[in-house]
């Protein structure tokens, strides 16, 4: 049993609600698939309870580590969720013979990542519990699951938009919960209520994504310095400026080509419709930046400073002699698109030597060597749930490094970034410190735990494995 106070608004006050029609609510008017298979979910503060609920006896430990007794939880709670959602790409089954549905499927789940005790006394806000393993898909508590395709904007906010309903009711109200033998105030007030978008989400999807249940706020130190070139990217457009941007993109008000549309707007062509947080997403960065290298290495094997313009067959002999190369001295096979796994595995200082067999001159050679030394001195800092308690040296070399790297990027290999450079790098070099400096991690806060989960959907579904 729980309570809202005040209740929820156009939310049913039962608390004993399980698995509803994700489109409860809608009329029967999507085309294409039978309305009532499309998408199952959870109500979102049923969910929330229930997960609550299950993290009890680690809440009642917390309070007993920190001396208080179960009867000063009255004064309330602060509890801080991740979000996360993601598009599968395509699931269908093996040997279907279900109904007719998209056969393409997006899941959206949460993480509860803390709760913190909200005290009278002198001791303020006392931690109770915080989650040892944020990315675990075991954590990761599935809140919705739909079949449609990630890129059709419509139906995906027709199906998320009763979920983002329920979230700005609660923000509104406050959860009251029985906790141990007490009855806990809960405040899930999302003052400012914020969500983390994984780079790329063009469509308002929040990937990676988290819920402030109370709003923390952090000084934000300036980003290093960096050459001219490395700055085409901005991290810090808010949840308003996307608006804008789509409005401008809808309107087209300069009468522009669609190209100069395009820049203009920087990747916002349909509605944001979640609240998001900009940040960047730890799993993502590794897989942008290892592609990144990947080509890097084909660049340097082919000498590419040297040449003008280097014809396709070149280029495709090059990338044969790296993929042999990297399966012979490391086991590892070609993929056709960059993973999470063999973003791991290229980005060593193993492979780098392999790679160096194959580059002619030792000045290359050198200078390969020690942009991924340099790498992987930055790397730890966004991958780590903490960075200052799991690597604070890192941490505070960080700007060092990263000028380093960038000025590494802009001189020898200027062939490749002279007057641009990808969004994952650029955040690398020049957001990371801020954000830590904001959310205190990067690493706790990705979207890991709920593609892991994805492969559990796919068992469940018996689907060929991928």
């Amino acid at each position: 049993d729980f309570e809202w106070q005040p209740a929820l608004k156009n939310v049913s006050p039962s608390c004993n609600v399980g698995i509803i029609n994700g489109l409860s609510g809608w009329t029967s008017s999507l085309d294409d698939a039978p309305a009532d298979t499309i998408t199952r979910r959870f109500r979102y503060d049923v969910a929330l309870v229930s997960a609550l609920k299950d993290l009890e006896e680690d809440i009642m430990e917390g309070l007993k580590n920190s001396g208080l007794d179960d009867s000063v939880c009255t004064s309330g709670f602060s509890v801080m969720i991740k979000e996360s959602c993601d598009g599968m790409g395509d699931v269908s089954e093996k040997h279907g013979g279900g109904p007719a549905v998209p056969e393409k499927a997006v899941r959206f789940s949460f993480t509860i990542m803390s709760v913190t005790l909200v005290t009278n006394n002198e001791k303020g806000e006392v931690s109770i519990f915080t989650e040892p393993k944020p990315n675990s898909e075991l954590s990761c508590k599935p809140l919705c699951l739909m079949f449609v395709d990630e890129s059709d904007h419509e139906t995906l906010t027709a199906v998320l938009g009763p979920i983002v309903a329920e979230r700005n009711a609660m923000k509104e109200s406050r959860l009251i919960l029985s906790i141990g033998r007490s009855r806990s105030v809960l405040p899930v007030s999302l003052q400012g209520d914020r969500l983390r978008r994984e780079d790329g989400a063009r469509d308002g999807r929040a990937g990676g994504v988290r819920v402030y249940l109370r709003l923390h706020a952090f000084a934000t130190p300036p980003a290093p310095k960096l050459p001219q070139n490395m700055v085409l990217h901005a991290i810090t457009r808010s949840h308003d400026e996307n608006l804008e941007r789509y409005e401008i993109w809808r309107q087209n008000p300069y009468s522009e080509s669609v190209e100069e549309l395009r820049d203009r707007v920087k990747g916002v062509s349909a509605k944001p419709f979640m609240e998001t947080q900009p940040t960047l997403d730890a799993l993502h960065c590794d897989i942008g930046n290892a592609s990144e290298f990947y080509k890097i290495f084909q660049d340097e094997i082919g000498e590419v400073y040297s040449k003008v313009n280097p014809t396709r067959e070149e280029r495709r002999s090059w990338r044969t002699a790296l993929d042999k190369q990297l399966r012979k001295k490391l086991r590892l096979k070609p993929v056709m698109r960059m993973n999470g796994n063999y973003a791991r595995r290229l980005m060593t200082q193993e492979a780098a030597e392999a790679v160096c067999e194959l580059v002619p001159t030792e000045e290359r050679r050198e200078a390969l060597r020690e942009l991924m030394r340099l790498y992987l001195q930055m790397k730890p800092v966004w991958r780590a749930t903490c960075p200052a308690k799991e690597c604070p040296d890192q941490l505070c070399r960080y700007s060092f490094n990263s000028q380093r790297f960038a000025d590494l990027l802009s001189s020898t290999f200027k062939y490749r970034y002279n007057g641009k450079i990808t969004n994952y790098l650029h955040k690398t070099l020049a957001h990371v410190p801020e954000i830590i400096e904001r959310d205190g991690s990067i690493g706790a806060w990705a979207s890991e735990g709920n593609e892991s989960a994805n492969k559990l959907f796919r068992r469940f579904r018996k689907m060929n494995a991928r």
